[in-house]
């Protein structure tokens, strides 16, 4: 499965139901009265971050999300059920954007956390409500109000505990495996690691555990677009600790150290990033 940390979607909620018009007729009831019920309220679409999930991948295949309306109401006062809501699991660390605007909606970086990103419609009120005493049997109701309509764009960011940084072939990969249970691609040339991996780790008490994220690996000129460029370096901007991984064999490890931090340097945003 690719690791894909963008996504833009369109949600939709759902419309509110209509109101209904009724009046009550029973036998031996003169002059029943007005008895509509009101419409359902329409679905939402939440946001929900989970653990469980570890990429953006499912929205490479679906991009939009449409929650149900609400039911007309009825007669006898019954009010119209209420439409489904409609919850898209994201994994945690996903930032929510305004895909017209750009603005940051909500930043979901605990598991469980929610957003209600579409909000349904109201259901419209029947004409029960409308009686008053100079119109004893109104012939009108409400009608449901719209549902929302948004795109958005989603940012994946990984919650880790230690980040790994290095140039290519720096032990990275080998690192993480050896502390985790991990199983990232371990080979004899450049650019073996394509996308982030991440691992938990226990502590030697095994009281505590930890995430560790290994990215691609930067060369110099990465923030040029050279390699694989930067664009991972955004995965260790939540990270607690900043490892960076050496090669003592290569001819000049001290020189490499330099051209790491020369990258975090000449970033448009240095200071994002620990």
């Amino acid at each position: 499965m690719r690791f894909i940390d963008e996504a833009r979607i369109r949600v939709i909620s759902g419309s509110g139901g209509n109101g209904c018009v009724s009046f009550r007729r029973e036998k031996y009831v003169p002059r029943g009265g007005p008895d509509g019920g009101d419409g359902g309220k329409g679905g939402d679409i939440i946001i929900q971050a989970d653990s469980q999930v570890s990429s953006l991948y499912d929205f490479h295949f679906r991009q939009q999300f449409k929650a149900q309306s609400g039911i007309t109401g009825k007669g006898k006062k019954q009010a119209g059920r209420d439409g489904r809501d409609v919850t898209v699991p994201v994994p945690a660390g996903t930032i929510i954007r305004d895909a017209e605007t750009g603005e940051l909606l909500r930043d979901l970086d605990r598991h469980g956390e929610r957003y209600i990103a579409a909000r349904g419609g109201k259901g419209g009120r029947g004409n029960s409500h409308f009686a008053t005493s100079t119109d004893q049997a109104p012939r009108r109701a409400e009608t449901g109000a719209p549902g929302e309509e948004k795109n958005l764009f989603l940012e994946l960011k990984l919650l880790a505990d230690v980040g790994l940084v290095g140039l290519p072939n720096a032990g990275k990969s080998t690192f993480i495996s050896k502390l985790t249970s991990a199983h990232p691609k371990i080979a004899d040339y450049p650019f073996t690691t394509l996308s982030p991996n991440l691992g938990v780790a226990e502590s030697p008490d095994r009281l505590v555990n930890y995430v560790i994220a290994d990215i691609p690996g930067l060369i110099e000129g990465a923030h040029r677009g050279e390699g694989l460029g930067i664009r991972f370096l955004k995965h260790l901007e939540r990270t607690r600790i900043l490892l960076l991984i050496l090669d003592l064999s290569s001819p000049d490890p001290a020189d490499d150290y330099q051209v790491l931090l020369g990258e975090r340097a000449s970033r448009k945003n240095p200071g994002s990033w620990p």
